[in-house]
């Protein structure tokens, strides 16, 4: 299940080009707003029966994290598939407007790569008639440490080298600490070449809460990086193709854009060895997860996460929340909820991650069936 770009090309049949590049997790606007229309499958096409469903008919509103438009755009093709007359209409507006308008009342549920804080939860439960808001993380998208050297396919790095090739501290791809962990690879004498997101992103907070979780090193954290060291691009697709154009280039982006670039993609050390990112590394960290909530309201314990490593697990993941009303919804609308939802937990599938995104397993899809369930 490695996600490499031949088995990425191959798997997503139909689905447009626009659809297949992930836009860049931010809380900024970085893509015109997205319906489920905008993707379109062959492999979708037909329709596969699902329990459960209430079979509501209408428009179902969403908005939010643009990290997860393309996984919205195939969610809403088989909820239109699945029950007639029903569709999605997410806009991709960032995790700030979805929260926000979440809040409001303006959307059914609010997409989001950040969790809300405690003032806005409180704003959220008056919004669900008094009942709590759940924070479910269902869409998950692994980033990637993607470079572009050369001769090099394969390419292994520890998170204190990563650190230190991102604080500039190490600045030629045959530098020792790189070559003592890629014995037998001809590491050629190139300048490195950082890119990093220009603009403020949702990835770049969670790259650098990963570099301050994993190292003893890293210092800055927030929604821009740093800009001492390298150069930035606008949008994960921005950093992907300017890392494809300069030899010696490395960046860190959501998997799907690494893949559709052809960049390598680094094998990450946490700590008990190097760890390829595929769908199973991502599954062992999936199901080792911790909580900094109870119940069905599942906000990640993000610095447990990034400083995990267990022996296989791949932890440099976004974890994208779709946040609901456990209750207050009238009935049209929780029905709609519900179904989509649903209907999502049944679309975990290789057409997802074709996408880019890993489709959830085990005990963590498990925890997303009943928290669904559960909604009244």
């Amino acid at each position: 299940m490695n996600l490499t770009l031949k088995r990425s090309i191959a798997l997503v049949g139909a689905v447009t080009a626009g659809s297949f590049a992930l836009v860049a997790c931010s809380d900024s606007t970085e893509s015109d707003s997205a319906t489920s229309s905008s993707a379109a499958s062959e492999g979708s096409s037909d329709s596969a029966a699902v329990e459960g469903l209430s079979g509501v008919s209408g428009q179902l509103v969403a908005e939010g994290a643009s990290s997860q438009q393309s996984a919205m755009d195939y969610f809403g093709i088989k909820y239109s598939e699945a029950v007639d007359g029903a569709s999605l209409a997410y806009t991709a507006s960032g995790s700030g407007s979805g929260r926000t308008n979440f809040v409001a009342g303006q959307v059914a549920f609010g997409g989001s790569d950040s969790p809300m804080k405690d003032d806005q939860a409180a704003e959220a439960t008056q919004r669900c008639g008094g009942n709590e808001a759940w924070h479910l993380p269902f869409v998950i998208g692994p980033v990637a440490v993607a470079y572009n050297v050369p001769g090099v396919d394969t390419l292994n790095l520890d998170t204190n080298t990563i650190a230190q090739i991102f604080k500039g501290e190490i600045t030629n791809w045959n530098d020792e600490a790189i070559a003592a962990q890629n014995e037998g690879t001809e590491l050629p004498d190139l300048d490195i070449s950082v890119l990093y997101r220009s603009e403020e992103s949702g990835t770049s907070d969670n790259f650098q809460k990963f570099l301050g979780a994993a190292t003893d090193i890293w210092e800055t954290e927030g929604q821009q990086f740093p800009s001492a060291v390298g150069s930035g691009a606008q949008g994960s697709n921005g950093v992907a193709s300017e890392t494809a154009s300069i030899e010696g280039g490395i960046t860190y982006v959501e998997a799907g854009f690494a893949t559709q670039a052809g960049l390598g993609v680094a094998n990450i050390d946490f700590g008990s060895g190097p760890v390829e990112l595929n769908a199973d590394s991502v599954g062992v960290a999936l199901g080792a997860l911790d909580f900094l909530t109870e119940g069905h309201n599942m906000v990640v314990d993000t610095d447990a996460m990034f400083a995990m490593n267990e022996a296989g697990a791949y932890p440099l993941i976004l974890t994208t929340y779709e946040i609901v009303c456990s209750a207050g919804y009238d009935e049209t609308t929780r029905d709609q909820v519900k179904d989509f939802l649903t209907v999502a937990l049944n679309s975990q599938d290789d057409q997802l991650e074709a996408l880019g995104y890993i489709p959830v397993t085990g005990e963590h899809y498990d925890r997303l069936v009943a928290a669904v369930d559960a909604i009244q």
